[in-house]
């Protein structure tokens, strides 16, 4: 039985990834941040809680990534713990570096000790490419990052790629642009607006407020893109990835498809709000997804932008309807 070890297991993506991987027959251990009331709730909701096994991980502090290791014995570390929201890292961006980027080369450094020949996921972002110089934005496209978060990243993006080059580590990382599900923390746009609409469908809100409505993102659906991670460590050879759908809309767009779906007037509750705008924008990011289709095997779309959408606000409408039935 292959072993796996999750950091950030309480994320976004960690629940699926760990469901797919137990689908494979995989043993799954996840980390998480031992802090006063554990965030456990994605796993419960995809009913993964006592399938998993939990170890308590410090990402400032190696002595605890090398006994995780040694706890999990894996045949593969998939690494998606970090700070990761980005406008956060304007305000802490000292603890940002620390963790979404320093926390990196602790990890693999970590392996490099006890066994350099497990296998090595990095999670990377679109970010990374800022306001990029080409358009659709591949493995080559020149990383302009425009954000304490992105610049983090690319410092682990960087340090990944350091590694399996000078101490041939199965290393290699996954550039996903937006991607988005049920289990998205509300602070990210998308599910900041699915909410709002289910608050304001059963009276829990008046309004969303929202910052730029232009922006556009290659959005995707987050349980659809964890194969992909998966798929990259199956490689004969390290690579990294784009991982993407190759289309682009924009935050209104989204929005208003999100209030369509409610059956509400997208144009009687959205606020414009100038503190939701970043000190520096990225003001569109598109994604090409050729290489992971080639080489990969894989199928961006899975999952439509429409279908995306729809998946959120049922989830999101059926929370606020259960809500509203107890009060």
């Amino acid at each position: 039985m292959k072993c796996a070890l999750i950091t950030g297991i309480t994320g976004q993506d960690g629940p699926y990834l760990a469901q797919f991987l137990l689908e494979k027959g995989y043993k799954v251990y996840g980390t998480y941040r031992r802090i006063s009331t554990p965030n456990f709730w994605r796993l419960e909701y995809l009913n993964l809680f006592d399938k998993v096994e939990l170890i308590p991980v410090d990402l400032i502090d190696e002595s605890s990534m090398l006994r995780a290791i040694v706890q999990a014995k894996p045949d593969e570390v998939y690494n998606l713990a970090a700070q990761s929201f980005v406008g956060a890292s304007f305000d802490e961006p000292i603890a940002t570096g620390d963790i979404s980027g320093l926390s990196v080369t602790r990890f693999l450094d970590a392996i490099r000790v006890i066994n350099p020949k497990i296998k090595f996921y990095q999670a990377s972002t679109s970010e990374m490419y800022g306001n990029p110089l080409e358009f659709p934005q591949t493995e080559k496209t020149p990383f302009i990052p425009r954000s304490p978060y992105a610049a983090a990243k690319l410092y682990a993006h960087c340090i990944t790629r350091n590694y399996r080059e000078a101490y041939n580590i199965f290393a290699c990382s996954g550039i996903l642009f937006n991607h988005e599900s049920p289990l998205r923390g509300i602070e990210f746009v998308t599910r900041k607006i699915t909410d709002a609409v289910a608050k304001i469908k059963y009276g829990f809100a008046n309004e969303l407020h929202l910052g730029n409505l232009q922006a556009k993102r290659d959005w995707g659906y987050a349980k659809d893109y964890v194969e992909c991670m998966w798929k990259m460590l199956q490689q004969d050879e390290p690579e990294d990835y784009v991982i993407a759908t190759g289309q682009q809309h924009t935050v209104e767009e989204f929005a208003r498809k999100a209030f369509a779906h409610a059956d509400l007037d997208y144009e009687k509750y959205v606020v414009v709000d100038q503190k939701f705008f970043r000190p520096s924008e990225v003001d569109s990011l598109l994604g090409d997804p050729s290489k992971a289709i080639q080489k990969l095997g894989w199928n961006p779309q899975q999952t439509s932008f429409d279908e995306l959408i729809r998946v959120m606000m049922e989830a999101d409408l059926k929370r606020y309807q259960l809500k509203s039935s107890h009060e």
